[in-house]
């Protein structure tokens, strides 16, 4: 799997389009918070050793959860199918994601003895482990909406990478706005549809209409940085899975100009 981590960064920018891929652009371009530069680099071999188990054990656990009410439906083969597709797989990528989903389907397939691999490929990089379960939980939410089995799995999942309840909570509504569309790069029409769009910009940089202007303008500057895909690069994320980070981070920004908009803070 050596094409891992070689996949460019110009290939995740058809992505994001308009004033808001400008500014994405932009900030892309910054460098990392001083916290961040201080951090030493992991080698790069442990940093290809991540990034290629983080890949196998997406779809494997991807295909694992699809069959955990015994069968995999056309409508969860879809959703894989729509990952790999979002995240700009290439030929070779899409082969390597179907063999790693069909094992992952199989009885012999250990759910447990993956979970403890990832913990511990995962720990110490928090965000990286937020990335792996964003993914899985986008894939149940296409294939059968966390139906079943699939969310007491998912919560295992979680428990396993330190990710707490409310987190998870949190992960689910942001994607579910994502998935039902974001806020479509228009603003709202009415008044109704202007305080639900409100609301999940709220959500989306995990605040409330009560905090100040101050505190909204931290949170949004704590999510941007948690979902930077320099950082996440940076501990280990392979370049393949960058395209959600680049997603996540563009509902952040746009989450954010609808708040300073409403709030009129320049």
């Amino acid at each position: 799997m050596k094409w891992i981590g070689k996949v460019t960064g110009g290939l995740l920018g058809g992505l994001v389009l308009g004033p808001i891929g400008a500014a994405l652009g932009a900030l892309l371009g910054h460098q990392f918070d001083e916290s961040d530069a201080q951090d030493a680099a992991p080698p790069a071999a442990e940093l290809a050793s991540i990034g290629e188990r983080f890949f196998r054990a997406s779809f494997q656990v991807m295909g694992y959860l699809a069959k955990a009410d015994g069968r995999v439906s056309e409508r969860e083969i879809a959703a894989a199918r729509s990952i790999m597709q979002q995240l700009r797989l290439d030929a070779t990528q899409v082969a390597e994601a179907i063999a790693c989903f069909t094992a992952g389907k199989q009885p012999a397939y250990d759910y447990g003895a993956e979970l403890a691999q990832l913990a511990a490929v995962c720990r110490g990089r928090p965000d990286i482990a937020r990335v792996f379960l964003e993914i899985q939980v986008r894939a149940a939410l296409e294939g059968n909406d966390l139906e079943g089995p699939v969310r007491p799995l998912i919560a295992r999942l979680a428990a396993a990478l330190d990710v707490s309840t409310l987190e998870v909570m949190h992960i689910e509504a942001v994607l579910r706005i994502q998935r039902a569309g974001g806020f479509g790069g228009a603003r709202a029409a009415d008044a109704a549809s202007a305080e639900r769009e409100l609301a999940e910009a709220y959500r989306v940089l995990e605040t409330t209409a009560a905090a100040s202007d101050a505190e909204v303008a931290k949170a949004y500057r704590r999510q941007l940085h948690r979902h930077h895909p320099d950082k996440l690069k940076a501990h280990g994320l392979p370049e393949s899975m960058l395209a959600h980070a680049k997603q996540r981070t563009q509902q952040i920004i746009e989450a954010w100009e609808i708040v300073r908009e409403r709030r009129r803070i320049h």
